[in-house]
């Protein structure tokens, strides 16, 4: 009578507890494999970039410290306020961030889940539970295991597209700080000329008052129907700039999540003009080394590169490993290759991501002749504004005063005519809110070409810079600066 004995020494427990470990191994292999990501190389650079960034979003937006406005609001408050509290800005932070998470879910490896089973087998033979389970360890058949280099060059394309996000950001940061620094300039520039309107409604003024007093001794009565009709104009011009005013107050406050009939208190003068510590050369220059939108484009090309490589690996087999036990009778382990075979899908593919790479390319290529452009543009007319601001401040202007002192001191000493004071104050009026509005103009192109440059010109330094290139006239229009102008040039006379 035979009787059936279980290996349990000598080589064929050996044999047992060898496949036994050995299924053990690779089980335990492939579980911890869930979890590994393949990080692209400048993820964590690009990480701390975010992390840097992230300050003024840690807290929930009705959390959040915001101090309102001083009063006078300076530029620099105004700009304050509104990295503070832009919501579009905050949304293209977030987006940057958003685009970083997607490294991990494309870089994961295995990028399939493991799906383990368990089955039982029923018969009539005395055998042991143990041989009737059967256990299989393998990955998700719905998905295949990619090959590594594709999960590679996957995690390499999001890198990009997150590099890409980030100089999304900046531009939005430069483009928010021109939109901002040019309603402040504006709307300053609104309110110096109002000062103008009132100093002109105040000699109307006076001029019809003297009209009046002249026709009562005997006097020309159509002087005083020109001096009223004039006084009345001011009146009417002047109510319409307080409303305008007020119109262009609500569109800042806007701007700067604030309500907007909050009171918004602005300096009484113009802001002097912000030193440019480099010489055109070296603006120039830095109109393509680091502007945010050429960098987005040039993130973007190395993207689709990367794009159009991974089309291209659809050619590589994927391979599915598992491993299955069942008891002690058997112990298996295996792959299953998936042989690609959709090449007219492949190859579109391909040609899809090579037309999208050209199309960035050409984008790119377009661009690193458009931002120069503008920027050599904003650059010329920075410095026209420069010589026009001082011609007129210097030269024009204390001609326009003696002009506008001698033809009121003739109309007032019954010599000259009403019409000759009307023309010698329009002119004087004229040549200031020019003088203001080339002031404004050039700190508006200034921000403008910020904007284009990517580079704060506060940041600029003063060792790096070349000496200036450019004419006195192209300088800041200060007084300080011409008092001190004149009296280099009298010391070098």
């Amino acid at each position: 009578m035979q009787t059936n004995q279980s290996p349990s020494f000598g080589q064929p427990a050996r044999d047992v507890l060898t496949r036994r470990a050995s299924i053990l191994f690779i089980s335990v292999a492939l579980l911890l494999a869930g979890g590994c990501v393949l990080k692209p190389k400048g993820m964590d650079a690009e990480q701390d970039r975010i992390d840097k960034a992230e300050s003024p979003y840690q807290a929930e937006y009705d959390k959040r410290s915001v101090p309102d406005l001083p009063a006078p609001a300076t530029w620099r408050d105004v700009l304050r306020r509104a990295f503070l509290t832009n919501g579009d800005l905050e949304a293209s932070y977030f987006e940057w961030k958003a685009a970083i998470s997607r490294i991990p879910q494309v870089a994961d490896y295995p990028n399939a889940n493991l799906a383990p089973s368990f089955s039982y087998m029923f018969n009539n033979e005395r055998m042991k539970s143990w041989d009737r389970t059967t256990i299989n360890v393998g990955f998700d058949p719905m998905e295949n295991l990619a090959f590594p280099t594709k999960v590679a060059k996957a995690g390499q394309i999001a890198l990009e597209d997150t590099r890409a996000a980030g100089q999304k950001f900046l531009a939005a940061k430069f483009e928010l700080q021109q939109k901002v620094l040019t309603a402040y300039l504006e709307l300053l520039l609104h309110q110096y000329k109002l000062q103008i309107e009132e100093e002109n409604l105040g000699l109307l003024k006076v001029l019809s008052d003297t009209a009046a007093d002249r026709l009562a001794a005997a006097g020309n009565q159509q002087d005083l129907l020109r001096a009223q009709t004039q006084y009345r104009l001011a009146q009417n011009e002047l109510a319409n700039m307080i409303a305008e005013h007020q119109s262009m107050v609500a569109m800042l406050n806007g701007m700067l999540a604030r309500d907007a009939q909050a009171p918004l208190v602005l300096p009484d003068t113009l802001p002097a003009a912000r030193i440019v510590k480099a010489d055109d050369a070296q603006l120039i220059a830095m109109a393509t080394a680091n502007n945010p939108d050429l960098e987005r484009l040039a993130r973007e090309v190395e993207g689709r590169k990367d794009a159009l490589e991974l089309a291209r690996m659809g050619y590589i087999p994927d391979l599915n490993p598992f491993a299955a036990i069942t008891g002690n009778v058997s112990q298996m382990i295996g792959a299953m290759v998936v042989v690609p075979t959709t090449i007219p899908e492949i190859q579109g593919r391909i040609n899809e991501m090579r037309s999208m790479l050209k199309a960035s390319q050409a984008m790119l290529r377009q661009a690193k002749f458009e931002k120069p452009a503008a920027f050599v543009a904003a650059l010329y007319v920075m410095r026209n504004s420069e010589r026009q601001a001082t011609l007129l401040e210097q030269t024009i202007l204390p001609s326009a005063q003696q002009a506008m002192n001698s033809a009121r001191d003739r109309y007032s000493a019954g010599q000259g005519t009403f019409t000759d004071v009307i023309a010698a104050q329009r002119t004087l009026l004229d040549i200031r809110s020019a003088i203001a509005e080339a002031r404004v103009e050039r700190e508006k192109r200034l921000a403008e070409m910020e904007a284009i440059a990517g580079v704060d010109i506060e940041t600029l330094s003063a060792t790096a810079a070349t000496q200036p290139t450019s004419r006195p006239a192209a300088q800041p229009v200060t007084h300080e600066h011409r008092q001190s102008h004149m009296s280099s040039n009298s010391k070098g006379h």
